[in-house]
């Protein structure tokens, strides 16, 4: 990978085994999709307290679903009390703006701790 790139690994399927594994990784962000209940950060806590944001994603659908979103954070920082919460939508762009600086944010980071060593 070239000086200053940025490599996402994603894992499809379950939140309990991307906690374990150490891939290297600078930070791990976990998705809870609105479609999939608030209840996720209790069900699989070790993925949100590993994780340093969580996209609450899909927030368009809201209107539709029995959610809550206070809940949801309620439940995320019971597990993680600093874990960084975005709300983000594909469909209306809400969020992507600020998950973008987060990002940019941390390679700046990660190129400055570089520079150090």
């Amino acid at each position: 990978m070239p000086d200053g790139g940025l490599l996402l690994i994603e894992n499809v399927g379950n939140l309990v085994c991307p906690a374990a594994f150490d891939l290297g990784e600078a930070h791990k962000v976990a998705i809870l999709s609105v479609t999939e209940g608030e209840d996720k950060p209790l069900k699989y806590p070790d993925m949100f307290a590993a994780a340093n944001v969580m996209l609450l994603n899909k927030v368009d659908l809201l209107p539709h679903l029995n959610f809550s979103v206070p809940l949801a954070i309620e439940y995320a920082r019971r597990v993680n009390p600093h874990i960084r919460i975005i709300l983000t939508s594909a469909v209306s762009d809400e969020g992507l703006e600020e998950w973008q600086e987060w990002i940019e944010a941390g390679m700046k980071r990660a190129a400055g701790q570089k520079e150090r060593v």
